[in-house]
């Protein structure tokens, strides 16, 4: 493996890693806001103990979260320096503001949530603890709005006097609409795992016969909020793949493993064999006009495949090369006003002339040959991401149904008898874990080989490091988050085995004192 393979495997395993614990924080911070509502409107002191006690999971979560998150800022500068430097001044904004407005917003208030139940008011602690769920998604927000530029970038240009993108238009970047649709569908599926690791939990508690007060009342709340979130997710989902179909048009195609074009209204591929050497998917099974309405929201608009695509990059790389020899021409003499005006013409493919530097620095003695591999290098791995995007979707229509059973059993008082639901929603926990990760799998493989959609190939975008290097803090990165991930899951195991009493505080109890003797006669 080289250099840029290594980077990837490194940032893609701490990613994934990290992403283990965002979506039960997310998840769990707005469960917990629940929970203390009803606790300060009901008065009820089972509300606060529900609060307390999963509110200490939430903090062994949030700090394995906090370690795992800070280490992926510093790999943009330790792995990918080119890349900081290129699109450093639009990327790294959202980046200083989730700092800024989100992270210290959470780490401040979450002290408060912990050690303020008998110094705060309760409408003031609760107040807290929503401002801790707040700081929670703003955080989420602005990395998906970072993230979001990087799958579709808007609001900024190419400076060829500072060879660097910059931000033309700051409102774009935030507003940016695969950001937003990333930024909905994400922190939903957050809700979810937070509603099935409650759910799942207060199961193993109904099914020891342990702690069925709490138990029961944190299915009814995981369930119902499960619900919602589970329908939000393959509602906004739909958003997603809409934004998808309009800006990234070959991910759609690998995903479907769709290699021609088709017509509308386009079916959507149920079931296949993709075959990326042959460029056909066997044993289709297909389901009419469904591909469409996702992708185009019609039933009018046809889809372009793989094939037609591909044919469309090699319009844009020779375009691009129009772009590259023109900033030449600029280099060369910075008054060559044709030279400017046009590379602006051709400015935006000019990425796509970028990736025939993999396989020859002189781009522009390109032959045709070239040119086709270099447009035959913008189709992603097609199997994986058309199996992984069917069982996400499966999972997704899965805790549909897992939520909404919960939820009848609860509104009829029949919990405790269910046990074969019982033994599903526990066995079910590891689920939307596995969900999340193969939607983010879905998101980043799906736009290779782009690091920037359109403007930075990823080959392009590592440091000047060598392969021993990145194997040696590839090695050291999986053996520390190896023992943070035992670490971690010894004190969740540990702070479930104790149940509520973990989170209340033992008292001190009085000195033992011997007896008097009694009195000499």
């Amino acid at each position: 493996m080289d250099v840029v393979q290594l980077s990837r495997l490194q940032f893609g395993l701490t990613a994934m890693y990290h992403f283990l614990f965002v979506p039960l924080t997310l998840g769990l911070a707005v469960l917990l806001g629940i929970m203390e509502s009803v606790y300060v409107m009901t008065g009820r002191e089972i509300w606060r103990q529900m609060t307390k006690f999963w509110g200490v999971l939430f903090g062994i979560n949030f700090a394995m979260g906090v370690a795992t998150g800070i280490t992926m800022e510093f790999q943009f500068g330790m792995n990918w320096a080119y890349y900081s430097h290129y699109v450093g001044d639009v990327f790294g904004a959202p980046l200083a503001i989730e700092g800024l407005m989100a992270f210290f917003l959470e780490a401040t208030f979450i002290g408060l949530f912990f050690f303020g139940w008998d110094r705060l008011s309760k409408v003031a602690h609760l107040a807290v603890t929503w401002l801790v769920a707040l700081g929670s998604n703003l955080s989420a927000l602005w990395i998906l709005i970072a993230n979001g530029w990087m799958q579709h970038p808007v609001g900024a240009r190419f400076n060829p006097d500072t060879m660097r993108m910059e931000v033309t238009d700051f409102s774009q970047v935030i507003f940016n609409p695969v950001a937003q649709a990333k930024f909905v569908h994400t922190v939903s599926a957050g809700y979810v795992t937070g509603a099935v690791f409650v759910l799942a939990i207060s199961a193993l508690y109904l099914l020891l016969g342990r702690h069925t007060e709490l138990a029961k009342r944190s299915i009814t709340v995981a369930a119902s909020f499960g619900l919602a979130a589970a329908l939000s997710v393959v509602v906004l989902g739909d958003e997603s793949g809409y934004t998808a179909g309009e800006n990234q048009k070959m991910k759609i195609a690998a995903i479907e493993s769709m290699w021609n074009t088709e017509p509308a209204p386009a079916s959507f591929t149920l079931f296949g064999l993709p075959n990326q050497e042959t460029h056909r998917t066997d044993y289709e099974v297909k389901v009419p006009w469904m591909l469409g309405l996702i992708a185009t929201r019609s039933i009018s608009t046809e889809v372009p495949g793989i094939n037609d695509l591909v044919a469309h990059a090699q319009t844009r790389i020779r375009s691009g090369l129009i772009a590259y020899g023109a900033l030449e021409k600029l280099h060369a003499d910075r008054s060559n006003a044709d030279a400017r005006t046009m590379l602006e013409a051709h400015a935006d493919d000019l990425g796509y002339a970028l990736l025939l530097k993999k396989g020859r620095p002189d781009i522009l003695n390109a032959t045709d040959a070239d040119v086709q591999t270099a447009a035959w290098s913008t189709v992603p791995q097609v199997s994986p991401l058309f199996w992984s995007f069917r069982l996400m979707v499966g999972l997704g229509f899965f805790f549909i149904l897992l939520f909404a059973v919960g939820f009848y059993l609860a509104s009829t008082r029949r919990l405790v008898s269910a046990r074969a639901f019982l033994w599903v929603a526990l066995l079910s926990l590891p689920l939307p874990w596995i969900a999340a990760e193969l939607g983010w799998f879905v998101a980043e493989v799906g736009r290779q080989p782009w690091v920037i959609e359109g403007v930075l190939p990823t080959f392009l975008a590592v440091s000047s490091l060598s392969a021993g290097n990145v194997l040696t803090t590839l090695v050291g990165f999986i053996v520390f988050y190896s023992t943070l991930l035992v670490v971690d899951v010894y004190l969740m195991v540990k702070a479930i085995r104790l149940g509520p009493s973990v989170a209340e505080p033992r008292q001190p109890q009085p000195p033992v004192t011997a007896p008097l003797s009694a009195p000499a006669e």
